[in-house]
């Protein structure tokens, strides 16, 4: 809400009692030779120098210098010290002040102390522990997937020995049942069948290594699945993953072993990408290498994670760790972290070190946190202390004590508006009281237009062979047009459209009023023009002399294919003929009336004898509009109306379209019309189309 200007006050005579206590004296700037010849500090900066200067002389002089010189030079540098000191004190004093006069520019350095650094450091806090839950969340990712590959293998060496115990003789067609199997989602595996006599059966390409001889001699239990390493390039340590599962046949394999071999290779490695984001880079055997070459490899916390995974040397059966480099993308996080990461550095777990050094960065961050917090409160109160200094003064002088000065003792920005504060009268309760009145009679409209609008027909409105759009616009928050529609008995409806003469709360208050009298009346008189009748009767008597209403009342009868209609006073009716061999021409239905509510002598004789009831017979494709004043004498800029000429036309030219297309149709024409112009009447519009015997259901936009 904008203030209105306030005229100032006639200045008054202050009598020298009530003025206010005079600023302090601002000290003189000083030029640099004033401030080295004529001030202590200066001085002894000067006679410090000398005596350096003279001390330096005698050493190039006479070398070692006895205990005397030796005191005077001590005594030279901490005189150039202690000057030098308080020269740096006064720039930094005299920096602060300039720096810190404006008010703006203590607001920024409390944002900056109090907004900006603690958001940086929780900013880097977060992405250095997101980084953290990334790794993991790679590890982790990796790790299921490792694991549904060990799952398979599984499996398949389990489907093969079960079904070699049950039927050995088919040996070979279980082994290539499996693999056809298997083969599918891994096109690596290879699978073999050992006999106790030393007879072989593989399927696969097993070029990765060659089928074990037999169990190993360290293989006790039935079932084994785990990964075993093979060195892979010549570079030292480089090594490829192979998950291998193995299952004794029969009771402690005494019908032979069967083996499965998956290699972790580039397809595989693709799969798991697929399945989970994560790729393996690189797997090493050997700690030492692996821990030289983690720094030149990770490149960084983004983007990379390592991790590390049990293998077993078939021979020996002896496990090791072999350490794998992982690139991932960012995914889904996950809950337990920590059982993912493997990774173990001088006996703790690469996760639990990570996550005490996150802590200790944490605890780091909240004492810098703490002194930020601490440094911008302190300039914060420089500032709000001054404040309730002004606010104190004026809430002094809202109550009409004239007299009293604000004192602000800060030699700033604020300092200086204390005075303008000083000279400031009046009150702004009468303000704040019409804001909060023209707010609580915003709400009465707001209310009063939703309860006006409720008033309205809204749902659905089934009628076979009738499509039923209505639209009301109210020119302001309450207005005094009004449709409505009856159903009756018989497939038959009663459409009523009206508009109270005036805007506001009076034409909507009796807009309620014919509403409750259509009710009751719509089923009781059959007949229009005796509905409008016996309308005029009862709202004559009630309504304003100064006030009336037009209204159009018409009954649609579908079974019949008959619409009888009265017309007091209401705007034209236009209908649109189905299409036939001729263009159809839009027709304008006026039949005689006048307008309801008149109080004057002789109105209510002279308002039967004009009234006129009309019929029109029906036939389907027909159009009929209904509307108020507030659509055709809609105005542009320059006071031209829309006119119902131009309205038929839009009617005849696009009544072949659907009844809400029609109906945006006609608002697109009248808003292009009206441009900027503001909206000066209610608008109000029904349109009727004639449909073939089939449910339709009403559309209305309020």
């Amino acid at each position: 809400m904008a203030v209105p200007d306030v005229p100032h006050a006639p200045r008054r005579r202050r009598s020298a009692l009530s003025l206010p206590p005079a600023p302090a004296p601002i000290e003189p700037r000083q030029s640099p030779r004033e401030l080295l010849l004529r001030s202590w500090p200066g001085r002894l900066f000067l006679g410090s120098f000398a005596l350096k200067v003279l001390v330096s002389i005698w050493r190039a002089a006479a070398g070692d210098l006895p205990a005397i010189g030796q005191a005077l030079g001590g005594v030279a540098t901490i005189g150039l010290i202690l000057s030098l000191g308080i020269f740096v004190w006064r720039l930094f004093v005299l920096i602060k002040r300039r720096l810190l006069w404006r008010v703006r520019r203590k607001l920024i350095l409390s944002y900056i102390f109090m907004g900006v650094i603690p958001s940086l450091l929780i900013l880097v806090f977060f992405l250095f522990a997101g980084s953290l839950i990334f790794m993991n969340v790679c590890a982790y990712l990796f790790k299921d997937g490792y694991d549904k590959v060990l799952d398979d293998a599984r499996v398949a060496s389990l489907a093969a020995a079960t079904e070699i115990d049950r039927n050995p003789d088919a040996a070979a067609q279980t082994i290539e049942r499996v693999y056809r199997i298997r083969g599918k989602d891994y096109p690596g595996l290879s699978i073999a069948y050992l006999t106790p006599d030393g007879t072989m059966w593989t399927m696969g390409r097993w070029d990765h290594a060659p089928p074990p001889d037999g169990p190993p001699a360290w293989l006790k239990d039935d079932t084994f699945a785990g990964a075993i390493a093979l060195p892979a390039s010549q570079t030292p340590g480089d090594a490829e993953l192979v998950v291998r599962s193995a299952v004794k046949v029969g009771s402690n394999g005494t019908r032979g072993i069967v083996i499965a071999d998956i290699p972790i290779d580039d397809q595989v490695a693709q799969s798991l990408h697929d399945r989970t984001g994560v790729r393996v880079a690189s797997v090493t055997i050997d700690s030492d290498a692996a821990r030289a070459s983690a720094p030149a490899n990770t490149g960084g916390l983004f983007g990379r994670s390592m991790t590390q995974l049990e293998y077993v040397d078939w021979d020996t059966g002896r496990l090791s760790r072999a350490t794998l480099l992982l690139t991932y993308r960012f995914g889904e996080l996950y809950k337990q972290l920590s059982n993912a990461q493997n990774f173990v550095v001088r006996g703790m777990r690469l996760g639990d070190a990570l996550v005490l050094f996150v802590v200790f960065v944490a605890c780091l961050f909240l004492i810098i946190e703490a002194v930020a917090l601490v440094m911008g409160l302190a300039l914060a109160r420089s500032i709000t202390s001054s404040v309730h200094e002004l606010f104190m003064g004026t809430e002094r002088v809202r109550q009409g004590d004239f007299t009293h000065r604000i004192r602000v003792r800060s030699r700033d920005q604020l300092g200086e508006l204390a005075d303008s504060f000083n000279q400031m009268t009046g009150s702004i309760e009468n303000l704040l009281q019409t804001a909060a009145e023209k707010k609580r009679l915003e709400e009465e409209l707001r209310i009063a237009r939703q309860i006006q609008m409720s008033l309205l027909p809204r749902g659905p409105l089934d009628i076979p062979g009738l499509t039923v759009t209505a639209l009301c616009v109210p020119a302001r928050e309450v207005g005094g047009d009004y449709y409505d529609f009856f159903p009756m008995a018989e497939r038959r409806l009663g459409i009523l459209i009206a508009d109270v003469s005036g805007k506001g709360t009076s034409a909507a208050l009796y807009m309620a009023e014919l509403k409750g009298l259509m009710l009751s009346l719509s089923q009781i008189h059959q007949s229009p023009r005796q509905l409008l009748i016996e309308v005029n009767r009862i709202i004559s008597e009630n309504l304003d002399s100064r006030s009336f209403i037009t209204m159009t009342y018409a009954v649609i009868d579908l079974g019949a294919g008959m619409m009888t209609f009265a017309r007091a006073g209401h705007t034209p009716m236009i209908y649109l003929p189905a299409p036939s061999s001729l263009a159809p021409v839009a027709r304008i239905l006026t039949p005689n009336g006048m307008v309801l509510g008149l109080r004057i002598p002789g109105a209510a004789e002279r308002f039967s004898e004009l009234l006129e009831e009309d019929r029109l017979t029906l036939r389907s494709g027909d159009v009929i509009v209904l509307y108020t004043d507030g659509i055709t004498e809609a105005m542009n800029s320059a006071s031209d109306l829309f006119g119902e000429s131009r309205l038929s036309r839009i009617v005849e030219e696009h009544g072949h379209l659907e009844s809400g297309e029609l109906r945006e149709r006609i608002l697109r024409e009248v808003e292009a019309f009206v441009g900027a112009a503001d909206q000066h009447d209610d608008m109000t519009m029904i349109l009727l189309k004639v449909e073939p015997a089939a449910v339709v259901k009403q559309e209305v936009a309020v």
